[in-house]
């Protein structure tokens, strides 16, 4: 079994509120178990951040190393309005 070392930490009166809430309603046991699970969820989210963060900088190496002709900008832009345009009639012509 793990050992847990206890800290204490403020919290403005709506979070107390919510914690509070969740062992009220029996969802956990105690307030630690809320706080806990919160920050389980923080760190998940803070990797998936990381992660992200990461393939756009690989993704970002790949395009610099990139030497093929781009597409220029006028085109990309005129198949965009016609794409946005397609979408704006169809949905005209169904409402």
């Amino acid at each position: 079994m793990t050992t847990a070392e206890k800290i204490s930490i403020a919290l403005p009166p709506e979070m107390v509120a919510i914690v509070r809430g969740a062992v009220a309603t029996g969802e956990y046991a105690s307030s630690s178990e809320v706080i806990r699970d919160a920050l389980r969820d923080w760190t998940h989210k803070r990797r998936l951040r990381q992660q992200g963060v990461a393939e756009l900088r690989q993704l970002w190496r790949e395009a610099l190393s990139d030497h093929s002709p781009g597409v220029a900008a006028q085109t990309v832009l005129d198949r965009l309005e016609r794409k946005y345009q397609a979408i704006a009639d169809a949905a005209g012509a169904a409402g």
